[in-house]
């Protein structure tokens, strides 16, 4: 399928302004805002509104920077999937030109001198880190090598959980440390269920995901079988320092990802596949909002 550039000359400005925030990947970006947020409200210490403000922001700009950086690169496999082929670079509806990549870079250059300057160097390191390993680790390096691919670029959750929890003290403790791990078990099996509902798309696309290479079948039992292992980390944080509150919504939400998950292995068909991608987002809503209710009542 050939991009057709559409001239900008008549398009109107809303037109490309949807555009151009649809590089953003906001959804995913708000998601991995409020994260860090909750990473700062779990965690001992304390910082100022504004310096929390400033933390929330750089995470959401440098997480679009790198979201925008994956349209630019991944626009020729891009045009080869039913699920992405409308983006703004494949279809033309705005220029595959290098220089999109200066803006991305100077994004992410004001989101971490942003959160160097006014939160501190920690939680600046941590915003950069969730941006690299989404977009050089796995975009560059690792989407198209192996399956493997999303287990590290999983990281950049739990660098955000960090970034927010270095925000209230730069000297991490244990259930900082414990929600990162939550975050990194959390992506691979979320994404896995997405992947093996749109397992043609990405085998027509030559990207190994973990349904490709391994078919779905076993695929979904790996999901169960991480599902299982991220419903056992979310117990952690009690040992951390979280409280019973917090214990009831990690169980709830485990307890329903991991059925679907099992209902993955028994049907072997894409409803169950997004069936289960939707109950990884209750799992993780259940963590965030419990762990919040906990530390609010606890505090």
């Amino acid at each position: 399928m050939n991009s057709i550039c559409i001239p900008s000359s008549k398009r109107s400005l809303a037109g490309v302004l949807r555009d151009v925030l649809s590089l953003f990947k906001l959804r995913i970006g708000v998601l991995i805002m409020i994260t860090a947020v909750v990473g700062y409200v779990i965690s001992p210490g304390s910082a100022s509104a504004w310096q929390v403000l400033v933390m929330a922001l750089a995470t959401l700009l440098a997480s679009a920077a790198a979201g925008a950086f994956n349209h630019y690169h991944e626009y020729q496999s891009d045009r080869l999937m039913a699920r992405t082929r409308s983006r703004p670079f494949v279809t033309g509806a705005l220029p595959h030109q290098p220089w999109w990549l200066l803006v991305f870079a100077a994004m992410l250059a004001l989101a971490v001198a942003s959160a160097w300057k006014i939160v501190n160097a920690q939680s600046a390191a941590f915003i950069f880190l969730g941006a690299f390993f989404y977009a050089i680790v796995y975009t560059v390096w690792l989407k198209r090598r192996s399956w493997t691919n999303i287990v590290i670029g999983g990281l950049s959750g739990s660098f955000a959980v960090l970034a927010g929890a270095a925000a209230a003290d730069p000297a991490l403790g244990p259930l900082s440390w414990s929600f990162a791990l939550i975050l990194f078990l959390w992506t691979p099996p979320h994404f896995w269920s997405l992947a093996i509902a749109n397992r043609e798309d990405y085998a027509a696309a030559g990207i190994p995901m973990l349904p490709v290479v391994f078919g779905e079948a076993r695929a979904s039992r790996i999901v169960l079988t991480s599902s299982i292992a991220l419903a056992v980390a979310s117990v952690l944080p009690i040992f951390a320092g979280a409280g019973i509150t917090y214990l009831i919504g990690a169980l709830l939400g485990s307890a329903w990802f991991v059925y679907k998950a099992w209902s993955l292995v028994k049907l072997q068909n894409r409803k169950a596949a997004i069936a289960c991608f939707l109950a990884s987002l209750v799992q993780l809503n259940a963590v965030l909002i419990f762990a919040c209710v906990d530390a609010a009542l606890r505090s």
